[in-house]
């Protein structure tokens, strides 16, 4: 018999918030974090509006803070946030380090150290380059420093799966609890591409918004208007945790990890398919890995991007893996208000979800302007919706045809 796996620590920081609660007043008050990008120039981008994480102090998180002042961006927020985890679980020091291990995903790893020490080389020599930039660029390293520093000793790695990451590093966390190869993991997402080249990539690809003069409103996945995603970045990290484990030492329990389904659209390197196949399989397998029936799911924490063909697909999907019941159950997009966390974006949402099953409010989906005919569910229209939460899917669908799909439920 596969053991239970449930969730017992939250932690992120975003474009909306630094701190859960913070996150959680901001998500039900439909606000927007989207603004300006001021990390580098853009006068002459198409689009120049993204989600950043406000500065703030972070050092205090690391023990070896002279280390901590040559780290990546994305590995920063990953400390953070998982530090943020420890804490709401009150686990420290209540684990064995050999049963205890780190899961955290990427979509791009240290590609901030990688662009300003490409600069340094240009301008200034090959012998300027730092002596850390491999370890800092190396996307593993989100997952690795932070097991340094609290001595976990068990499973550590990072998964790389576009935008789909953060829900196959959460996935696999909860497959490697069920098996009983650990007792906790810290597991989600750290993103932190926020940077010239990778924006001008997206830009010229033309898959972000160019509502520039508009920045809190770009983000409108499902509306007739939406014309791209809009980029985010922070870290969002979860404390699994096997059941018994949790139960002896008297752990707060968020909710239970029910099932875990996966695919992929084998059908092109960035567009999704547009019948949606890849993402019902994903649903399909997660709802059978569950053990559930679609009439099971009350909320669909989508992958909702804002892109035209993305969304329209993802409705039709959600439309077949749970069939007429798909009208029924509330569907909404954390992206309208933070972005789009590529790597992360799984863990944010994942966060999100668990705050409503917990407090009963499901958050909105902001900018609903005009409905297009294609997207025709309930997406919980720009006012969040007070009302009981019993379980939640979570899509997550990444460049390459990678898909993840998560299922958690009240507990107990």
């Amino acid at each position: 018999m596969s053991r239970r796996v449930v969730i017992t620590g939250l932690g992120t920081v975003n474009p909306l918030a630094l701190s859960v609660d913070e996150y959680w007043r901001r998500l039900a008050l439909g606000e927007s974090g989207i603004g300006p990008v001021t990390r580098f120039p853009n006068e002459t981008m198409s689009s120049r509006i993204g989600g950043q994480v406000r500065d703030f102090e972070w050092m205090p998180y690391f023990k070896d803070q002279k280390m901590a002042r040559r780290l990546d961006r994305a590995i920063i927020y990953a400390h953070v946030a998982s530090h943020q985890a420890m804490a709401d679980s009150g686990l420290e020091g209540k684990f064995d380090p050999e049963r205890a291990g780190a899961i955290i995903a990427t979509g791009m790893g240290g590609v901030g150290t990688f662009e300003s020490d490409t600069k340094v080389m240009v301008e200034r020599g090959h012998k300027r380059v730092s002596p850390f930039f491999i370890p800092m660029i190396l996307p593993n390293t989100v997952a690795a420093y932070f097991a340094i520093e609290n001595n976990l000793q068990g499973p550590n790695y990072t998964i790389l799966s576009a935008c789909a990451s953060a829900n196959h590093s959460m996935g696999e966390a909860f497959e490697i609890i069920k098996r009983g190869a650990a007792d906790v993991m810290f597991t989600g997402g750290s993103e932190a591409a926020m940077i010239e080249v990778v924006f001008a990539g997206f830009a010229n690809m033309k898959a972000l918004s160019t509502r520039n003069d508009d920045p809190k409103t770009a983000s409108r996945p499902w509306d007739k208007g939406r014309d791209g995603f809009v980029m985010g970045e922070g870290s969002a990290i979860l404390v699994l945790e096997e059941l018994e484990h949790a139960k002896k030492r008297g752990a707060k329990i968020y909710g239970e990890f029910a099932g875990y389904g996966m695919s992929c659209d084998a059908h092109h390197i960035t567009a999704p398919c547009e019948d949606g196949a890849g993402g019902y399989r994903a649903m399909r397998n997660a709802l059978q890995s569950a053990g559930m029936n679609p009439s099971d799911i009350d909320l669909v924490n989508a992958h909702g991007t804002s892109t035209p063909r993305g969304d329209a697909g993802e409705t039709l999907a959600i439309k077949r893996a749970l069939g007429v019941h798909a009208r029924k159950v509330m569907v909404h997009s954390t992206k309208s208000m933070i972005g789009h966390l590529l790597g992360a974006a799984g863990a944010v949402e994942a966060v999100a979800g668990f705050l409503a099953l917990n407090r009963n409010v499901v958050h909105p989906t902001i900018n609903q302007f005009e409905a297009d005919p294609e997207c025709d569910l309930d997406y919980v229209p720009n006012q969040a919706r007070e009302k009981p939460i019993k379980t939640f899917l979570s899509n997550s669908f990444g460049f390459g045809g990678h898909n993840a799909t998560l299922i958690f439920k009240k507990f107990p």
